[in-house]
Order: structure tokens, then sequence, then C-alpha cells
């Protein structure tokens, strides 16, 4: 049927090929969306154990398969179920707003078989024939239909995807980026459905395996590993119409981003903003603004107040009492946090740990009368005493030394990192000399300038330019520093495929990264600006970062790294420095090219002129 407009051009029905891509185009954007539709009908068929295979030749992905042990498909049903808009989950448009299943749309299998190849092999369970049924749909076409033998439970394998469509298949990522996208929905599906035995292998080789589990503590442990699961702690919580339940980090396991915190709604893995964001407001200023929790939240909640119809792939949910649900979510989370013990186990790394110590006993000599080398920065600075004079008793009797504070240590060895003469430029007459008189909150060093004026430092943004700019002229000339004790990382399967990828952009750095069985990998060397690796905190900062580009604020993924390097390294905010410390920072950051910001934007110092003291105070 056809009609005339007054633009001269004809409206049409389209033909149900165009139609089923068009409806493919919503529902399967790549790979990872074949996967996700494929493996929630395997859980809604009632499957115990399901198997995800992926394959890739020459750097793209050729085919997934994903088999399971469910309730399987006569062969009536099997020919129904390519049939655009058929389901079994639904029967009347009331089953819409009590939908208990995680697949309704008719489900994905037509809109898959509208732009690939699918092969289908189903055999219903307690079948009494030997035989399954064989199904072969091209493009939205049935190929081929037969018997053949079989197990109990389902088939399907997915070849040839977007041939059709190549516009589709030309916007497809790497190998690595496709199948970190992959590993991100399987994560959150094997978490959210721990009763569920899930195995995936890519190429045969196993990626991630868990079992079935009446813990999802096991099932954490089993993707994020043991370390991860040790710093949890549950949440739980009971209200008319939800019921609350899962696991939140302790504030010092935290990130960068919020990739982490998973909600699952009604054991359906998916993406809200307002309840993320709860999580995170229930810590309240247990964590920085800028890092987030670990979490997994499962929400059972009335099937009435959940509409998860509004978005092709079911990864979005629309809550009818979002407000209560997301204060519920916040109180839970702050209570479980106010329930326990938050105070964190520092652990310093072997090869940290001897630096410190010798460290320790350099600045005990220096206390006790012996000579140290002298510094470049910070000699003679005020409210610091003369070297004591040797006793001739201290060879018999052990010397009193002023206690070396770890902390203090550390902060030394990290102004030493920066003190480096090689390459430092010459000292800007922009930024004029100061004195430093003290700091404030272990956050601001104050400095008095010659002309009477008072500059406030924020020391973290201070140093963190200084190391920039030391780690900008390292990279340049691409030094590493080999590690003693090589560092032992283990990442999630998602973060792993992203790093796989990153591993040569980071051995151009001077990061040397080998990977190490399933998940591991061994940190061999760090720039040798840094002296000492970070350990995984700083490897995971790094991974969460480049995965998390800004497409508005396009940076390269070596000036990421070198920020993130020197962030990492710099010295804290709330770090207890001593005066002639203070003074070292001061004396540092007046040597760099751009003192006045650090890598990130924020300034570094403030300023009050005398006149605008004298104003303050009522003085003119």
């Amino acid at each position: 049927m056809t009609q005339e407009w007054a633009g001269g051009r004809t409206i049409r029905v389209l033909d149900p090929a165009t139609v089923n891509q068009i409806a493919a185009g919503e529902v399967v954007e790549r790979p990872a969306s074949v996967v996700k539709e494929l493996v929630e009908n395997a859980i809604d068929a009632g499957a115990r154990t399901i198997r995800i295979d992926i394959t890739s030749v020459q750097g793209g992905i050729v085919a997934i398969r994903v088999t399971d042990d469910g309730c399987g498909m006569s062969p009536a049903d099997a020919e129904l179920a390519f049939t655009p808009h058929a389901t079994s989950k639904l029967t009347t448009i009331d089953d819409l707003f009590k939908i208990h299943t995680l697949g309704f749309r008719g489900e994905a299998l037509a809109s898959i078989a509208a732009v690939a190849k699918v092969t289908l092999v189903t055999k219903p369970r307690g079948s009494t024939t030997v035989a399954g049924t064989r199904l072969v749909v091209i493009g939205g076409v049935q190929k081929e239909k037969g018997e053949t033998g079989v197990p109990e439970g389902t088939s399907v394998l997915v070849e040839e995807l977007f041939f059709n469509t190549p516009a589709r298949k030309k916007f497809q990522k790497n190998l690595n980026t496709e199948l970190a996208r992959i590993h991100g929905i399987l994560e959150g599906i094997f978490l959210a459905n721990p009763q569920v035995s899930f195995r995936f292998y890519h190429n045969n080789r196993e990626q991630l395996v868990t079992d079935r589990t009446t813990q999802p503590l096991d099932t954490i442990a089993r993707i994020f590993g043991n370390e991860c699961a040790r710093e949890l702690i549950p949440v739980s919580s009971d209200l008319p119409f939800m019921r609350i339940s899962g696991f939140i980090s302790r504030p010092a396991l935290s990130r960068k981003d919020h990739d982490r915190i998973l909600i699952a709604i009604n054991d359906r893995y998916v993406s809200t903003a307002a309840v993320t964001a709860a999580v995170k407001e229930g810590y309240g200023t247990l964590l920085p603004r800028d890092r987030f929790p670990v979490a997994l939240l499962l929400l059972a909640i009335d099937t009435r107040l959940v509409d998860v119809n509004v978005h092709p792939t079911k990864k979005q949910v629309r809550l009818s009492k979002e407000k209560e649900i997301v204060e519920a979510v916040r109180e839970a989370v702050h209570s479980a946090l106010s329930k326990n013990d938050l105070i964190p186990e520092v652990v310093v790394p072997r090869q940290q740990n001897r630096e410190l110590e010798s460290a320790g006993i350099a600045a005990a000599r220096t206390s006790s009368g012996v000579a140290e080398p002298a510094v470049p920065y910070g000699a003679g600075a005020r409210g610091l005493p003369a070297a004591a004079t040797p006793d001739p008793g201290a060879a018999i009797a052990p010397a009193l030394t002023e206690p070396t504070h770890t902390g203090t240590v550390l902060t030394d060895h990290r102004l030493r990192q920066t003190e480096l003469a090689s390459g430092v430029p010459p000292v800007t007459a922009v930024v004029p000399s100061m004195e430093v008189i003290g700091q404030v909150g272990g956050c601001y060093i104050l400095a008095a300038a010659a002309d009477g004026e008072l500059i406030i430092i924020d020391q973290h943004a201070a140093h963190e330019r200084i190391f920039y700019e030391q780690v900008s002229r390292s990279m340049t000339a691409r030094h590493a520093q080999e590690l003693l004790v090589p560092a032992i990382i283990h990442r999630p399967p998602k973060d792993a495929a992203i790093l796989r990828e990153l591993i040569p952009v980071l051995a151009e750095e001077g990061v040397v990264i080998e990977e190490f069985g399933s998940g591991s990998f061994l940190v061999r060397a760090v720039p040798a600006v840094m002296g000492t690796c970070e350990g995984p905190a700083m490897i995971d900062d790094l991974v969460s970062d480049l995965m998390s580009s800004d497409p508005t604020r396009p940076v390269s993924d070596r000036e990421r790294i070198t920020r993130i390097i020197a962030c990492r390294s710099a010295i804290k905010a709330g770090t207890v420095c001593t005066l002639e410390q203070c003074q070292r920072i001061v004396n540092q950051l007046r040597a760099t090219q751009s003192p006045f910001t650090c890598p990130h934007g924020r300034p570094t110092m403030v300023r009050f002129s005398r006149a605008k003291l004298d104003e303050m105070f009522k003085r003119t």
C-alpha cells in the first residue's frame, strides 16, 4: 500500500527483511549484544550449566556459540523461535508489568538471525527420542531443517555476523576491545546469577569459569580475585517493596571509575545511574570525590515497580519508586559501613620496605651526627635545627634519635626522586623565591615571599606538576628500571583483555608487563623516575583511565599514562611534611616549566598580596 504526499515522495510499507534488519540494529549492536541475549535466554530456559565459546581469526570474531543444559525446544517451538515477536515469556499485555525473566522481545533470536548465519540445535529436557532438532537460518531465511543426535538443552551457533549489514560490521572495534565488552557483559551476568555454572572460552582457551553456588562471594572471588573479596562487607536491608543484599568494599578498596559498581534488579544485570550514584553517596566522606567503591548489589523489587521495556537491549530500567529505592540503597550502604571495622591494613611491599629501612638508617645516622650528603634544595630552611655536634660517647652508648615516621621517610624518598639534577630547567623568574613558614592540615604549604605576599601551595598538585615534568622527560628518553622482585597483579577478564592490548603502549613508556597465567600479569619494569613500582593500584588506575577516555577531551595514551604515573607518585594530600620537606617542594616547583597548575589543570598555588591582607584585616 502506498500513498502520495505533497512533497511528491511515496510512502510505502517496508518489506519484512528490511524491518527485521532495522529491529536487529536496535538489539544487536556488536558481538557482545549477541552473547548477552543468548546467555540470558539460556538462563531463562532453566540452565544449570552454560558454556560460551568465542572464535576469532586474524583479529576478528568469526563465531559465537552458547550451549546450555536448559529445557530445550520441540521441533515446532524451534521454528517459532525465529519468528519476530514470538516468545514463551509473555501471554498478555499485563505480563509486561510483572516480568520475572531476562528476555521477552521474541526474542533476540529473530533479530540475530536477520544479520547472521545461525545454527540452532536443541532437544527438550526429558525427551524420549534420541534425536533433536537442527535448524539453519541465514539472513532471516530458514535454509535447513532436520534431526540430529544432541544432548538435552540448546546450542546456538552464530557465524558471519553483520554479513548483510556492512556498515554495522565496519564500525566494530578491534578484537581485544570487543572481547573486553563481552567480558564486561558476562561479569555482570555471572555475578547476578551465582546459581548457574558458567564456562567461557576464547579459541578453546579458558577465560573465566564459575561454579554453581549459593554464596555470591564465591563468584566475586572467581571474577575479581580473593584480594578483592577479602575487602568486601555484606549489605542487607528489607523494605515492604524491596529486598537489598550484596557486598560493598571497604573504603581502602576503591577505583577511579564506577565500572565495578554492579547492580542486578530481579536477577537482571542492569545499568542505572541513580542507584549507582546512591551507592557512592552512601560512603559520604569515606571516599574522595573522584574515587568509587567496588560493589555488587542484588535488588529484589516488586515487578510492578520495574519497567524493563525501556531499552532495546534491556540494559536500562525505569523504577516507579525511584526516590524511595535510591534512598533505601544509600541508607543500606551507609548502615553496612557504620557496622564494620574500616581501618585499612597497611602492607609495605618487600622491595619498598627494604628501601624505607635503608632510608630510616640514613636518617638515624644523620640525627646522631653522622654526615649525610647535602640535598640540592632546602638547605638552611627556617625552623630546622643545625646538625648536632658528634658526641664522643656516641660510640659507647646508643644515640638518642628523633623518631623516624615511615610516612616522613617515604616523603623524603619521593622528594629525592624529583631532585634529579639532569635536565632541570632554569628557575623561572615568574614565581618569586619563597620561605616556608608552615603547613596546614597536611595539604597546604604556607610560604612568605620577599615582598610580603602570603602564598598557599597545594602540596599534592605542586608535586604532581614536578613529577609530571620529570616523568615526561624520562619517558621521552624511555628510561625503564627493572624491578628486583616483579610485582604480580591479577585483573578480572574484562580488564585483562584491555591490558593485553595496552602492553605494547605501556612498554614504550617504561612500564614492562607480561602475561603470567589466566588473568595474572608480571610488572617487570617501571619508568626509572618512579624508583619503585606503586603496585597493582597504579596499574589498575592506568587501565581504568585508558578504558574511560573522554571523547570531548582527546588525550593520547602516552599523555594519560604520564599523568597517572605523576599523580600516583606525587606526595598525597594529608601527608604531614617537615618544614625542610615543604621548602624542597617549593624549590622544585619553581624549577618547573609550568608551575602554576597540575597536569589536570588545577591551580598549584594562590597568593594574597600585602595590600589584600591589609584590606581583609581593615588596615587600609
